[in-house]
């Protein structure tokens, strides 16, 4: 037990230390997110009733591509450097190795995301209860985005071009998450409960990281064989 928890706990230091030795890849996900939302309200009206209307979904669309577009590189560089074989033949339990680079993942990509949602929230004029239930969404929805998205990743990372592919796989799945969180965020400013929402949201992040680090292990080893 000390062993897999030091393994886990080495190869979140080691992912966290190459994302921030790379800042400018990391900061183009954030940056693109950023960019979404601040233009939208140019591109559509600076109405302050259209937008608070439109604020839920433009914000968590926002979320989700910026997500997606930082999905590439989850497994890529270790591809090409080889530590992805490395890593299937240790004798640690794959699933677990999995779960400490998606963490790694969504500290680096999702937890900022959900820093700014309040200044985000605030920029298109959301109410002080729909801002509390938009951060808790992205922060029950974000890692589960990273959990859906490694098995996609996992699927291809073989592939020389698998952008596109990829983003067929893992938009459809997306949706679900897409769906309960910008409801969760319209319903609260609406003044309506949104407990519902939300503990759907849980349950589907429970059932992602009960499920999705095998999916991916075994994804990896499809890849790689």
């Amino acid at each position: 037990m000390d062993s897999l928890v030091a393994a886990f706990l080495a190869l979140l230091r080691r992912d966290l230390m190459l994302a921030f030795r790379h800042r400018g890849e990391l900061a183009n996900p954030l940056i693109f997110f950023l960019m979404i939302v601040t233009l939208y309200p140019l591109g559509v009206s600076p109405d302050v009733n259209l937008l608070r209307q439109i604020a839920p979904g433009v914000i968590w669309i926002a979320a989700l591509l910026a997500a997606l577009f930082s999905l590439e590189n989850l497994f890529r560089t270790d591809f090409d450097d080889g530590s992805l074989e490395q890593l299937l033949l240790s004798p640690q339990p794959l699933p677990v190795l999995v779960i400490a680079k998606v963490l790694a993942h969504w500290l680096v990509s999702g937890l900022p995301m959900v820093l700014l949602a309040p200044l985000l929230g605030l920029l298109l004029s959301m109410p002080a209860a729909a801002v509390k239930v938009l951060v808790a969404s992205l922060a029950i929805g974000t890692p589960l985005l990273s959990l859906i998205g490694a098995v996609g990743v996992a699927l291809t990372v073989g592939l020389r071009r698998g952008g596109l592919l990829l983003t067929l796989l893992i938009l459809p799945l997306y949706i679900p998450v897409l769906i309960f969180a910008t409801s969760a965020v319209s319903a609260a400013a609406a003044g309506l409960p949104v407990a519902g929402q939300l503990y759907l949201l849980a349950a589907l992040l429970a059932l992602g990281v009960t499920l999705a680090p095998f999916a991916v292990a075994a994804a990896l080893r499809i890849s790689l064989s």
